[in-house]
């Protein structure tokens, strides 16, 4: 797959091989006002261009629920925007993925947003990626204990509970068995984390939803 390059300045990348619809317009457009209230205009263009970077490497890629995939990053953004996180984390927001689902690397990223931005999606990969290599480990308090060393950045933390807290918002396209998993997992590990870093909004979200799966 061949992704625009972001660092262009001629035009926008991604404009030629993607169309946005309108459902998806109406998100990016919803997360750039909520932007306007906190944020630079010209945060406002980076987190737009990072949309439509995002929007071109994951074209063609579905969420269970059938919709394009672009929009779960966008949903985690808008998470973070109602926080008021600072720019450089609601563009690694609308990237996180792009790592792990698609062909883009962390060296395209750094080259069109930052090292700043690829460092962040990269740590948020990682956490995605984190396995076990004993029960001991396994056990949630040590997972979170990992974690939270494991992190240089808390930002990378932040954009992974709005992601989880976003995957729990839509679980309901997902069989039952990889519900209770996924639920289970956010109940043991992701809401004591976001009730630890003061999330209170977000642990409580969390956990209405980990018990409704």
């Amino acid at each position: 797959m061949s992704v625009s390059d972001p660092s262009s300045s001629s035009k926008p990348p991604g404009t030629e091989a993607f169309k946005p619809s309108r459902p998806e317009r109406f998100l990016v457009s919803d997360l750039c006002a909520m932007l306007e209230r906190y944020l630079e205009p010209e945060d406002i263009k980076k987190v737009y261009r990072a949309y439509l970077f995002g929007a071109d490497a994951h074209n063609g890629q579905l969420r269970a629920s059938g919709e394009p995939y672009i929009y779960h990053p966008l949903s985690v953004a808008r998470v973070l925007a109602e926080m008021h996180m600072d720019r450089d984390s609601i563009v690694a927001a609308i990237l996180h993925d792009v790592i792990e689902d698609t062909e883009v690397g962390r060296e395209q990223i750094a080259l069109g947003f930052g090292e700043e931005v690829a460092a962040l999606v990269d740590g948020v990969s990682k956490l995605t990626h984190l396995s076990f290599e004993s029960k001991e480990e396994a056990q949630a308090a040590n997972f979170r204990k990992m974690i939270l060393a494991m992190v240089s950045d808390l930002r990378v933390i932040l954009v992974k509970l709005a992601d989880r807290l976003h995957n729990m918002r839509t679980l309901g396209a997902l069989r039952s068995e990889k519900r209770r998993r996924i639920a289970r997992e956010t109940l043991d590990i992701y809401a004591p984390i976001a009730q630890r870093l003061g999330m209170r909004r977000i642990r409580r979200e969390l956990e209405r939803l980990g018990f409704e799966a």
